[in-house]
């Protein structure tokens, strides 16, 4: 039986979707089966038990988005003791996928046996989330954003003699958002020397301190080992309550083309309350929302996932962890809020500049004046090194928040010469669906970047 269900699951996998039975054992329903069933099934259950546990859904949606898979429509149910996810994953051309790397990878990491991310560390021709980075020193920061702000900050990291192996950056109601990886410049190893740390923190504190009578004071910590980015920037904005400054996301953050709608209802007959969420579609969207509403401490019960390009449908019946729905009129405004503002982090209009450069200290500090000093300014940023080669990409708009001059990027070309590859792309601003193919991949280090070298 077992090895059936495994050729069933690969072979939805070949035929562009993927199956994934979690079977979870009541003691009840155990000493039930133990009885009258064959021990073809009984032994099923026992191997899909270890699948099953709180947060898999989420753990199941970051190994997909991960993979830079596109999730076109998703079945999640969850009744009694059996539960199932049903995937429909395309690639990012809109292609089933075949390739037998990918499908191997999904099965181990999805399958019966399935292995946990600290087993999975590699994967070859591809690196994977972020368990194949090596020794690093992990830098999170947030505060209030600020034009200059980055250049700042990865000049501190340059003059310390840091180096930035990747980073990813976020910014959202003029707040910023930072995961950094850095090691030293000689060892090429984590630092571990409390006092060069020290200095570290103390500097880029009083970089995010900012203006004094700002209510949020930012913060830095440190930490040794691996962290999934994207999951810890929806953590460090949420716990800074991004959400709240609703009212300070003007029309450039937030076009009526991005802007969702989110209603939630109650399923009286199942006692479950019914978040609906219908906006532009775009990768890693079912990443984002049930990020949000795993962290909020909500469970999802049942889910559908569509998408009619341009639009994505999402419908989640969900309830707290403590068993109660979403009753007061309080709550339902906060998941709200929550969702817009997950949705609306990864969001990004203006131009999007790519740069290639062989890798080197202070690399970021350099790109990062040069935008400065020509009146740019950074709403998301991306940085991957693979190899000798570091690739740093940046959304732009000028210091008021208007799209970027062209002139002003000819001047850019100029200044950095020969020493980097430059590309600039500008970012769909209509209601038509965004492009799926090359460098329109919204995700910055788990593909896209390092896709020209691995190819």
């Amino acid at each position: 039986m077992l090895d059936v269900l495994r050729k069933a699951i690969k072979t939805r996998i070949l035929n562009g979707s993927i199956a994934i039975l979690r079977v979870k054992r009541l003691m009840k329903m155990a000493a039930k089966s133990a009885g009258t069933c064959q021990n073809g099934f009984s032994d099923v259950m026992h191997c899909l038990d270890s699948v099953n546990k709180p947060g898999i859904l989420l753990e199941v949606v970051q190994i997909l988005s991960d993979l830079d898979l596109i999730i076109t429509k998703a079945y999640i149910s969850s009744d009694g003791g059996f539960f199932m996810d049903v995937f429909h994953v395309t690639d990012q051309q809109g292609n089933k996928i075949t390739d037998s790397k990918t499908i191997d990878y999904i099965e181990k990491a999805l399958g019966p046996k399935g292995k946990t991310t600290e087993e999975l560390k590699t994967w070859q021709g591809k690196q994977v989330g972020v368990h194949s980075i090596g020794d690093h020193t992990v830098v999170e920061l947030i505060g209030r954003d600020r034009p200059g702000l980055l250049s700042e900050i990865s000049a501190v990291l340059a003059n310390l003699r840091f180096n930035v192996y990747v980073a990813e950056v976020w910014t959202h109601n003029r707040r910023i958002a930072c995961v950094l990886y850095v090691n030293d410049d000689v060892t090429c190893r984590a630092v571990n020397d409390p006092t060069r740390l020290s200095a570290m923190e103390e500097q880029l504190k009083n970089i995010l301190r900012g203006c004094e009578d700002d209510e949020k004071v930012g913060y830095t910590s440190f930490s040794m080992g691996f962290t999934h980015i994207d999951r810890r920037l929806h953590q460090m904005l949420f716990a800074d309550r991004d959400y709240e400054g609703c009212g300070l996301t003007n029309e450039v953050d937030s076009p009526p083309s991005f802007k969702p709608k989110i209603a939630i209802e109650r399923c009286e007959e199942k006692g479950y309350s019914v978040v609906s969420v219908r906006c532009k579609d775009r990768a890693k969207l079912m990443f984002d929302i049930v990020c949000t509403l795993t962290d909020m401490q909500y469970v999802v019960f049942h889910a559908t996932i569509s998408s009619d390009a341009p639009y994505a449908s999402q419908e989640y019946y969900i309830r707290h962890m403590d068993g109660c729905t979403l009753d007061t009129e309080g709550e339902k405004e906060r998941v709200v809020k929550c969702i817009e503002a997950a949705i609306q982090r990864r969001v990004s209009e203006g131009l999007r500049l790519e740069l290639c450069a062989k890798d080197r200290v202070g690399l970021l500090s350099e790109v990062t004046r040069i935008l400065r000093e020509n009146g740019l300014s950074v709403s998301r940023a991306g940085v991957s090194t693979v190899g000798e080669q570091a690739v740093n990409v940046f959304f732009v708009r000028d210091a008021s928040g208007n799209p970027v001059d062209m002139k002003t990027i000819e001047a850019l070309r100029k200044e950095i010469g020969h020493t980097m590859m430059l590309s600039v792309k500008k970012v769909p601003t209509s209601s038509k669906a965004p492009e799926a193919s090359g460098w329109a991949k919204t995700s910055f280090f788990f593909g896209n970047l390092l896709e020209k070298f691995l190819a």
